[in-house]
């Protein structure tokens, strides 16, 4: 079991966001730091992933509403928020993000493949001190089947932020019901699928989703 090497970072989403963090802290003792605000509706809290105990270019998202700017959940379809709130789900590991060396190549490459992704478009949040992180995000035209590409440009990554707090990144699993077509398709983004630590486990299971095994204490949990 492993981390894929191009793994940028892991979407943790619900209809709540303030939920979602009191949730993560009950589970695995660490309190996500707020991250800001989208344009397109949604907030964010973030924690930085770590491999073998050094700080890694890989973050965990935790994302909901942008409840301050008077968004609900119903409102909020990326990331099937207003999927999760009908069907009262919490959260849930819903998608993650890969940074491939060149974006375009890589949103060329997975079309040839017949994968279809949009082209890339810019996208930005403000943080609480008031600054803005700006990036490029390719994504998939049906968001059930990620990950989607990020470029952050001359953006600093905000996994290296020093005040954000750590977990441990033990192994990213993606639960599938065809595991080969699944394999498939990541191998034609550039992403190892295997039990190697630099890859990716692609599982079968009776429903598509994901498990993110991190540590806690001196043992690991697995949230879904």
């Amino acid at each position: 079991m492993g981390v894929p090497t191009v793994l940028d970072h892991v979407v943790l989403a619900g209809p709540e966001l303030g939920a979602i963090v009191d949730g993560f802290e009950r589970a695995t003792g660490v309190r996500a730091a707020a991250g800001g605000r989208h344009p397109t509706g949604t907030a964010n809290a973030l924690v930085a992933l770590t491999h073998r105990g050094a700080r890694t270019r890989q973050y965990l998202e935790l994302i909901g509403p942008d409840a301050e700017a008077g968004f609900s959940a119903d409102e909020v379809p990326r990331f099937g928020i207003d999927r999760l709130a009908a069907e009262g789900v919490d959260s849930q590991v819903v998608s993650f993000a890969i940074a491939p060396a060149s974006l375009e190549a890589a949103v060329v490459d997975a079309r040839a493949a017949g994968f279809a992704y949009g082209d890339p478009e810019p996208l930005s949040r403000a943080t609480p001190d008031g600054r803005e992180l700006a990036w490029r995000l390719a994504l998939p035209e049906d968001e059930r089947r990620p990950p989607f590409l990020i470029d952050w440009g001359a953006t600093p990554h905000p996994a290296l932020e020093a005040a954000l707090p750590t977990i441990e990144l033990v192994a990213l699993r993606r639960l599938a019901r065809d595991p080969a077509a699944e394999a498939a398709r990541f191998a034609a983004l550039g992403i190892e699928v295997g039990d190697g630590s630099g890859a990716l486990q692609v599982v079968g299971s009776e429903a598509d989703g994901f498990e993110l095994e991190v540590a806690v204490g001196e043992g690991t949990i697995v949230i879904r």
